[in-house]
């Protein structure tokens, strides 16, 4: 199944406190079970202004379908083609 990379606009994402962060991940998995097994959320990495999140999903439409029901952006959502690390120069 594909992996996709969402970034999310989200002003102020780092200042958020950790009930807010609790709060979207309950959110996050509500909708994530109402939507069935075939998306996954694998994890989300908080930046200053941004959200970038991992989904294993079919489809880009089933992403977007998520962000809507979760009330939050998906800016930009990328399908992942590769994936390297420091034993890809092994």
């Amino acid at each position: 199944m594909p992996k996709f990379i969402i970034e999310r606009d989200i002003p102020d994402a780092g200042k958020l406190t950790e009930q807010q962060l609790k709060e979207t991940s309950d959110g996050s998995c509500c909708v994530l079970n109402k939507l069935g097994p075939k998306i996954q959320w694998v994890e989300s990495y908080v930046t200053a202004n941004k959200v970038y999140c991992v989904y294993i999903a079919p489809d880009a439409d089933m992403i977007r379908k998520h962000a809507q029901e979760l009330g939050l952006p998906a800016n930009e959502i990328n399908q992942v083609t590769s994936i390297i690390d420091p034993t890809t120069a092994e």
